[in-house]
């Protein structure tokens, strides 16, 4: 059977095999130097947030380019700064005297620690920290002229995400990098399909269910030497007002997935229910552990969302397109298209994780910046109107959630005593 025209696996297969070549080659010693500061072929790296997640992307921007250095680290807690050292030391082995050039004085602790390390001199920032301060990082990063890779979210409310807006747009004019840790874009795989989708191979998307239901992330048992701000930063997981609760920090991915395939065209509206079933007393924050949530969107296509983080479950991520000519499954490293024009995705591709840094760094030699600012907020606030939804129990249209007024930030940032907000009630919390 004829595919639509346009998708052509191999011609697909041609094209990416020689980005992620490309961009995997690009070393940096024969590229031009007026690509970054002062003339030098080296690209300091600075990381903010030092946990595993910020360590994972070191370790993949220090193997993107042949001439990066990792020079700072900043942390609420040194004890984050020294365990992420030594596992980049692991990583690298012989590579890690030419490649990390971290010395007391350029690692930074505290609140404000991110301002000192973009002060420092690096070129690229990595912004890893808790979501909670991402919209105020990234405003510094690109107030000073920094290439960005931020994790995912980029906000936890709609005062953020409005922020976050303002400093992407301020981005573009300074033609700087900002790459968004919403890594199934750079999942070669999931681009091929994507494209197909988008070429017709289904035909129109009718409806969409995204699930990622799984077990709950560590928790870290409260030390006799914590405080109350101490004990919240080292499971912000747990607290809506650093995370967005788990629709946010880890169901993004399914949500930007469903993005993705409508062209990320917002959705009109949602309805959400969840709760928190199985979580119990402050230790264990605010947020909730099941979601469930439908998408309207404009041309009458529906998003139906699940998600959990309970243990015990049966662990389930796997991404249903349903289109009027076929339906298209992806996730579970199974990417298949059923009906009129059949196809089964077998090729092997590199590692998305590694593919978002291979991609920014070439990006930033040849002088042709990465914008993911459009998608990485539209998807954000999918997230964020799904939890207002179901904390409220209200039905939350896009422009209500684009213009929430709620701020999750608290009055300063301390470290010392520090309350929790009640857990949502849908039907009594209020949306603001």
């Amino acid at each position: 059977m004829r595919l639509p025209a346009s998708v052509d696996r191999r011609g697909f297969l041609r094209n990416s095999s020689a980005t992620a070549l490309g961009v995997a080659a690009l070393g940096g010693l024969g590229i031009a130097r007026n690509a970054h500061a002062a003339g030098s072929d080296t690209l300091k790296i600075g990381l903010v947030g030092c946990g595993g997640r910020g360590t994972g992307a070191a370790m993949n921007a220090l193997h993107a380019d042949n001439n990066v250095k990792l020079t700072a680290m900043a942390d609420m807690f040194s004890d984050r700064i020294e365990d992420s050292l030594k596992a980049l030391k692991n990583n690298l082995d012989k590579q890690a005297d030419e490649k990390l050039e971290v010395t007391p004085e350029t690692c930074f602790l505290g609140f404000d620690s991110y301002k000192q390390l973009i002060d420092s001199g690096v070129d690229v920032v990595l912004l890893c920290s808790p979501p909670q301060f991402r919209p105020a990082h990234l405003q510094y990063a690109v107030e000073k002229g920094k290439h960005i890779f931020t994790e995912k979210p980029v906000a936890v409310d709609a005062p953020g995400i409005r922020s976050v807006i303002a400093t992407a747009d301020a981005a573009r004019q300074k033609s700087l990098c900002l790459v968004c840790g919403l890594c199934y874009r750079y999942d070669l795989a999931k681009r091929e399909t994507m494209e197909r989708m988008h070429n017709g191979q289904i035909g129109k998307i009718l409806a969409m269910h995204v699930t990622y239901n799984t077990i709950p992330l560590l928790h870290r048992k409260r030390q006799p030497d914590w405080d109350d701000m101490t004990f919240q930063l080292r499971n912000w997981q747990y607290f809506t007002w650093l995370g967005g609760d788990h629709i946010c920090e880890q169901h993004i991915h399914s949500l930007d997935k469903a993005a993705w395939a409508m062209h990320d065209e917002p959705p009109t509206s949602v309805v959400a229910l969840g709760g928190r079933q199985l979580l119990q007393g402050e230790d264990y924050g605010n947020i909730y552990d099941h979601f469930a949530s439908t998408f309207e969107y404009a041309d009458g296509t529906q998003l139906f969302s699940n998600c959990c983080q309970i243990a015990g479950v049966d662990v389930d991520i796997t991404d249903t397109f349903i289109g009027t000519q076929g339906v298209c499954e992806t996730q579970m490293h199974k990417h298949e298209i059923k009906g009129s024009y059949p196809w089964k995705h077998r090729a092997k591709y590199p590692s998305m994780y590694q593919v978002e840094h291979n991609e920014m760094f070439a990006a930033i030699r040849r002088g042709e910046p990465i914008d993911n600012g459009t998608f990485m907020v539209r998807s954000n606030l999918m997230a964020i109107m799904a939890r207002l939804s179901a904390y409220t129990g209200k039905k939350i249209t896009w422009e209500q959630a684009m213009n929430s007024q709620e701020n999750l930030s608290p009055a300063k940032y301390e470290l010392g005593p520090a309350s929790v907000a009640p857990v949502a009630m849908p039907g009594v919390t209020k949306f603001v």
